[in-house]
């Protein structure tokens, strides 16, 4: 199938933790492995200097808050960004750029611009995602 030619065309690691939760929370698993990619570049061990840990990148309290113990736990931490995503999704009524807005400045901020907030840093992150993203969809 052409899904099975991608994944030799667009490999990723954590393929199948990947899929295992994105397929539990409904969330796009070529999104989850752009999310990963664009935020750690498939790293395990990563730490940003604001303090996200972890392949997907989460700050300790949204870890804490989402049952994630151990934010170095491949696992955990991809089970706990799926999640995340999916929160984010869910709150933006299905709408990507918002949700993936939200997931690099807070809800909190993209609420206030009524948008993607008019950070570079964010506006730069949801480019990437969504190019990435489309690359592993085989730019459909």
């Amino acid at each position: 199938t052409l899904q099975v030619q991608r994944s030799y065309l667009y490999p990723f690691p954590y393929r199948d933790t990947v899929e295992l939760y994105a397929k539990r929370y409904q969330v796009d698993c070529f999104l989850v492995a752009a999310v990963i990619k664009v935020e750690s570049k498939f790293q395990h061990d990563v730490h940003s200097h604001r303090g996200a840990v972890g392949l997907m990148q989460l700050m300790p309290s949204t870890a804490k808050g989402l049952g994630v113990t151990d934010p170095l736990n491949p696992k955990q931490n991809i089970e706990g960004g799926v999640k995340y995503l999916k929160q984010m999704l869910d709150k933006y009524n299905g709408n990507t750029i918002l949700a993936l807005a939200a997931y690099n400045a807070g809800p909190g901020a993209v609420d206030k611009y009524s948008g993607v907030p008019p950070y570079k840093e964010t506006q730069n992150y949801v480019k990437n995602i969504m190019k990435t993203y489309n690359d592993y969809k085989g730019g459909n």
